[in-house]
């Protein structure tokens, strides 16, 4: 075992192990192979659970783009870790990722068959799965992005963009929303009504008037972005709506 990634596996079989997972129903056994035949799947793997980028950058994005994934052919989003059922039960929850499947990988068994597990003794993980993602379509591995071998823990070539890049270039990933609100505003009820009913996802911040004026120079509410641009409040934001989608 080594602390360099191993090759890429492209061209191969992703590999058949049988996982123990405890789910609602009590304890069964995944098999890999199956889980990946006649499938396409994109899995990423990562070091541990609750550690810092998996948790605030690599998981949450790939639930993000779960819907994008889907439209481009791909039946399942799978997260692996050598961390055991209960933890990963636990992580996904603490997440609020519900769609994505998140894979124990209790004994690094399906990670050492992918050549990417590594000795992480250094700082008290013990063997870990070095992070990489890859594309499995009816069993072969046909592309993978391995983070390079650099100190720390990088995180540059693994994420859910990239993946999606390699999917279909053309592909469009949601729109990033960002609401400030305020208790009892009807206007923010109106704005988060407008986007429900176009389907729109959007991450909701509740604020007070300094911080409403220190970013938008407005003390109401709400104050709406959408990929960076500053929309302004709820008439603004459907007006926006309605200009982007017509015809």
């Amino acid at each position: 075992m080594s602390n360099t990634p191993h090759p890429s596996k492209e061209g191969t079989t992703a590999p058949s192990v049988l996982l123990p997972v405890l789910g609602a129903a009590g304890w069964k056994t995944v098999d890999t192979g199956a889980l990946f035949a006649g499938r396409t799947v994109v899995v990423f793997s990562l070091p541990g659970a609750y550690t810092p980028t998996c948790s605030t950058s690599h998981v949450p994005r790939y639930q993000e783009l779960l819907p994008t994934f889907k439209a481009n052919g791909v039946d399942e989003v799978v997260c692996v870790s050598v961390n055991d059922t209960f933890v990963m039960t636990a992580w996904q929850r603490d997440q609020a990722a519900p769609d994505l499947t998140f894979l124990p990988d209790g004994n690094g068994s399906f990670t050492e068959a992918m050549g990417m597990l590594v000795d992480k003794s250094a700082i008290g993980f013990g063997k870990r799965s070095w992070r990489y993602s890859m594309l499995v379509r009816n069993g072969v591995v046909e592309k993978m992005f391995i983070e390079p071998d650099e100190p720390g823990d990088p995180f540059l070539v693994s994420d859910a963009d990239t993946m999606l890049r390699y999917l279909n270039p053309d592909a469009k990933p949601p729109l990033d929303i960002l609401l400030l609100t305020k208790p009892f505003c009807g206007h923010c009820t109106r704005a988060k009504a407008a986007l429900a009913a176009r389907g729109l996802a959007y991450d909701e911040l509740p604020s007070t008037p300094r911080a409403l004026r220190a970013v938008s120079a407005t003390p109401t509410t709400p104050q709406v972005w959408i990929n960076g641009q500053h929309i302004g409040g709820a008439d603004a934001l459907i007006a926006y709506l309605e200009a982007t989608t017509a015809g």
